[in-house]
């Protein structure tokens, strides 16, 4: 089993805190993603000023849709209570099903506003990059030690140390381990007064799914199939919607399936998955699945009507 213990904060500034998550979400999204867009709009000699526009769009719909998508997804009981927090983006709390759906309107007011080449030439080309941006983004859950699985016996699975979660969840299921560090004064108590009692102790606690792993490669695999569609096969030359289909049906599906392994994220959710069998994000995963089978279905239809034609 894996030990992690890797601290979030890479330094502080001012008094601000900056996270590695922070920094890998914004490398994917301001340096990788637009780097990749530049050889797309050289392949297809765009103009440059919308790639420029792109960017801004992205940026700002992606972030405010994954904001608010864990606002109003996950806890909107206490930000209502609570609105002046709905800003604290740097305490953590973004939504990826929310970021998508953020990406998706913002593409559309980039398509009528920008290019006017319609909502699904735009998504096509900005998929492209995304499985990168979305795996960089997982690998920073992995820095927080946060949205894990549930325990495993797994040779790859991590003890996610700083994780009250952990604490909680995972070695809560184990008595006789919560006994020896009760016994102890508590796990930073016996860290200080009994180290070799203390790693005793980590080495036997159970792990858990790192399902962020898990994620980020599949990301990486839909990356590289989005990347191949485009640059070696040129589908878009012939299925308008094609690629962001597949995107969606891949991310969003794949999601379905390790949500059945995270622990949840929000107490309530315990309650939904007694009720109907499914988490919050297996619940938000199914109409994006649903729409990226109807993207393909549509671009299959409508290439088949031009070979008609």
């Amino acid at each position: 089993m894996i030990n992690w213990n890797v601290d979030p904060n890479i330094f502080t500034i001012f008094g601000k805190e900056i996270r590695w998550y922070g920094v890998l979400f914004a490398i994917g999204l301001v340096i990788f993603g637009p780097m990749i867009e530049e050889r797309i709009w050289k392949k297809e000699h765009l103009p440059e000023k919308w790639i420029q526009k792109m960017a801004i769009y992205v940026f700002l719909c992606t972030v405010i849709g994954a904001r608010l998508g864990h606002v109003l997804f996950y806890d909107p009981a206490y930000y209502f209570a609570n609105p002046i927090k709905i800003l604290a983006i740097h305490e953590g709390g973004l939504a990826s099903h929310g970021g998508a759906l953020g990406l998706l309107f913002g593409m559309w007011l980039y398509s009528r506003n920008v290019t006017h080449k319609g909502w699904l030439w735009g998504l096509d080309r900005l998929a492209v990059p995304v499985g990168l941006v979305a795996a960089m983004i997982r690998m920073g859950n992995l820095m927080n030690s946060e949205i894990f699985g549930r325990a495993t016996t797994m040779p790859w699975g991590f003890r996610f140390l700083r994780s009250n979660e952990y604490w909680k969840f995972i070695v809560g299921q184990s008595s006789d381990v919560s006994q020896l560090i009760a016994k102890n004064g508590g796990i930073s108590e016996m860290q200080k007064m009994h180290p070799d009692i203390y790693n005793q102790v980590i080495n036997t606690l159970p792990a858990a799914h790192p399902t962020q792993i898990y994620e980020a490669i599949i990301y990486l695999v839909i990356f590289g199939l989005c990347m191949w569609l485009y640059f070696k096969r040129n589908i878009t030359a012939k299925y308008n919607g094609m690629i962001v289909g597949i995107f969606l049906i891949g991310v969003f599906g794949s999601r379905f399936f390790v949500e059945m392994l995270k622990l949840v994220q929000e107490p309530w959710e315990i309650d939904l998955v007694n009720k109907i069998g499914l988490n919050m994000g297996q619940v938000l995963s199914i109409p994006l699945v649903i729409l990226g089978i109807y993207f393909v279905y549509n671009a299959v239809t409508k290439a088949k009507e031009q070979l008609i034609k």
